[in-house]
C-alpha cells in the first residue's frame, strides 16, 4: 500500500531540512520538497535540489520563478502603488501567493495530499500559505513542523547533527530574513527592542544613504502602468526590477523601519529594503497623477488600501481582490510614459514626466501669454460649490448654532 504524501515547502535550511525527516517520523508519510526561487538569491535550485533528496525526501520539485513572480504578483502591486500602513511593499505578502501556486501544482503532480510549510503560529506567513493553498485546493490539509508538530530551533539543531545531515547548524542567528527581488524583511534579535536602532549589519540591498555616491539620474518608461524600458533600454519587469535594485539601492533607497499591525493581533517591529520597488512605485505613482482623472485616481486610493490589506492578510486568491484587480486594471490604460527622477542620498525625487496621455493641458495650466482657461467660469462654480455649505450656516445661524468667532486681540 502507498504511502500518505506531504509536500513541503522547502528553503534549503535547516528548520525545513530537518522537518523531512520529521514529518516522517511524526506522520508516517513520504515527503516531497518544493523549493521556488523568486530572486532570493544564494544557492542555486540544482544545489538545494540534491540537499533536500539528502535529507530524505521521495521527490524535489524546483521552479526558477521569478520572471513569473515579477510579472504576475510584483507588476500589480506597482500598478496598484500597494504599501500596507502607506509603508510596507508587501514583500513577503506578494512572495507566498507564487509559491503557494508551485506548491498545488507539485501536490498534484506527486499525488500529496496535505501540504506543510515553515511557519509559526505567530506571524501572518502562515495565514497566507493556508489560505492560499485551501483557495486553489480546496480538498488540501495544511500542516506546520513548528506550529504543529513542536519542532523547534534548538531541536533542529540536535536532529541534524544526530542523523548527520548535510545542512550548517549553529545557534548564532540574530535575525530572521525573508527576502525576494521585490525586497527584503528583517525581524527578531536586538530590534525586537523598539528603542534600539538598525545596525550597519542589517542592510544587506541598500548602502548607506548618508554617504552617497554623485546623484544617478534615470529616465523610467512604463507602459500601462508597466515599466518596459530604463533609459532608452527595453526591460523585462524582473530587469525593471533588478536594475533598480541596484541603482537606487547604491543610493540608499527604500529603507523602512516600522512597527507593524500583524494580520494576527501583535504588534512587530519590521525592518524593511526596498530600493527597486520603492523607486519604481514613486515612478509610477507620478506619472498616474499627469495621466488619470482626479476623480479616478481620489477613487484609486480606497481601492488600494483595501487591495493592500487583503494581499497583507493572505487573500490574494479571493473574490474581493479579483473584483479590485479588474478596477486597478482599468485604471493604467492610460498610465504610458516617461517619468525621470534623480536618486541621491536615499530619496528617488521625480524632476520630469511626459506622456503622450496626459491630461495635463499646458495652455490651461499657464499664466503666462497663450492662457486659454475662461475666468470667468470661476465664480459661478465658487457659488455652486459653496451652495450646500452656505444653507447649512444660515440654518445654524437660525436656530443659535452658528460657528462662534472670536474678535481678534488689537496691539
Amino acid at each position: 500500500m502507498a504511502k500518505d504524501r506531504v509536500v513541503l515547502a522547502y528553503s534549503g535550511g535547516l528548520d525545513t531540512s530537518v522537518a523531512i525527516g520529521w514529518i516522517g517520523e511524526r506522520t508516517g508519510a513520504e515527503v516531497v520538497t518544493v523549493a521556488v526561487d523568486v530572486g532570493q538569491g544564494g544557492e542555486d535550485l540544482e544545489t538545494i535540489r540534491q540537499r533536500a533528496l539528502d535529507c530524505g525526501a521521495v521527490e524535489a520539485y524546483v521552479a526558477d520563478a521569478r520572471d513569473e513572480f515579477a510579472s504576475e504578483y510584483c507588476m500589480p502591486a506597482l500598478k496598484a502603488n500597494a504599501l500596507y500602513m502607506d509603508a510596507y511593499p508587501l514583500i513577503s505578502a506578494i512572495s507566498r501567493p507564487v509559491i503557494v501556486k508551485h506548491l498545488v501544482a507539485a501536490a498534484r503532480q506527486f499525488g500529496a495530499t496535505t501540504v506543510a510549510h515553515g511557519c509559526t503560529g505567530k506571524g501572518n506567513d502562515q495565514v497566507r500559505f493556508e489560505n492560499g493553498i485551501t483557495s486553489l485546493a480546496p480538498d488540501m490539509h495544511c500542516i506546520s513542523p513548528v506550529r504543529d508538530l513542536a519542532l523547534t530551533r534548538e531541536f533542529a539543531i540536535d536532529y541534524a547533527n544526530k542523523h548527520d545531515l548535510p545542512i550548517e547548524t549553529t545557534h548564532h542567528n540574530p535575525f530572521s530574513i525573508d527576502q525576494n527581488v521585490w525586497g527584503r524583511a528583517i525581524e527578531t534579535g536586538f530590534l525586537e527592542d523598539l528603542w534600539n536602532a538598525p545596525t550597519k549589519d542589517v542592510y544587506n540591498y541598500t548602502d548607506d544613504p548618508t554617504y552617497p555616491p554623485l546623484p544617478d539620474e534615470v529616465v523610467i518608461t512604463f507602459k500601462e502602468g508597466i515599466p518596459v524600458a530604463i533609459d532608452g533600454r527595453d526591460v523585462t519587469p524582473l530587469q525593471a526590477i533588478q536594475e533598480m535594485n541596484k541603482r537606487a539601492g547604491a543610493q540608499g533607497i527604500g529603507r523602512i523601519d516600522i512597527v507593524e499591525d500583524r494580520y494576527v493581533g501583535i504588534k512587530s517591529r519590521e525592518i524593511y529594503e526596498a530600493p527597486g520597488a520603492m523607486a519604481l512605485i514613486q515612478a509610477h505613482r507620478d506619472l498616474e497623477h499627469i495621466t488619470m482623472d482626479r476623480e479616478q485616481a481620489r477613487f484609486k486610493r480606497t481601492v488600494v488600501d483595501r487591495w493592500s490589506d487583503i494581499v497583507y492578510e493572505g487573500q490574494w486568491f479571493s473574490p474581493l481582490k479579483r473584483s479590485l484587480d479588474a478596477y486597478i486594471e482599468d485604471t493604467q490604460q492610460y498610465v504610458t510614459g516617461d517619468i525621470r527622477m534623480v536618486l541621491h542620498g536615499g530619496r528617488a525625487v521625480v524632476n520630469g514626466r511626459k506622456s503622450e496621455t496626459s491630461l495635463y493641458d499646458f495652455n490651461l495650466a499657464t499664466y503666462d501669454a497663450g492662457d486659454s482657461f475662461d475666468q470667468s467660469h470661476a465664480k459661478g462654480f465658487i457659488e455652486l460649490t459653496g451652495l450646500p455649505a452656505q444653507l447649512a450656516a444660515a440654518r445654524d445661524v437660525k436656530f443659535g448654532r452658528g460657528v462662534a468667532i472670536g474678535k481678534a486681540k488689537l496691539n
